[in-house]
């Protein structure tokens, strides 16, 4: 069984930096990508991407292997470590309190770019979730 096990938030100051980490049991056959996302606390919104990175198996596929969303472009990193690659890291720098959220990484295994699918829509394996709180 596939799981997904968020870590590394926590309660830091503006301007910090934190290292929030994914790891994964095992990937499933097919999977193509795993993304981030963010989602504001005390409410039912969306979850918002927040960056994805390319984790399948194809010796080729379209586009790039990772992708950060607009608004963290110049402040976050998503890389993956380990021998069997299953540690996915999600690095922000210089940390807003609008980044205050609860943060999830999940797998889709939707074919194309990972910027292409990078929507929860086409996600179907989710961890728990780890809270980030940025206070000004």
């Amino acid at each position: 069984q596939v799981q997904l096990a968020e870590s590394g938030g926590g309660a830091v100051q503006t301007g910090e930096s934190l290292k929030l980490s994914c790891e994964v049991s095992t990937y499933p056959t097919g999977v193509n990508c795993l993304g981030w996302f963010r989602q504001t606390p005390g409410t039912d919104k969306a979850r918002v991407g927040v960056a994805t990175i390319y984790v399948g198996t194809a010796d080729a596929h379209p586009g790039r292997d990772t992708y950060v969303s607009e608004f963290v472009e110049d402040r976050a990193t998503i890389s993956r470590e380990g021998a069997k690659k299953n540690t996915v890291y999600l690095q922000i720098d210089r940390l807003k309190p609008e980044d205050t959220g609860m943060y999830y990484c999940g797998l889709t295994n939707l074919g194309g770019t990972c910027w292409g699918s990078f929507n929860e829509k086409y996600y179907n394996t989710w961890g728990q979730g780890t809270q980030v709180t940025v206070s000004s």
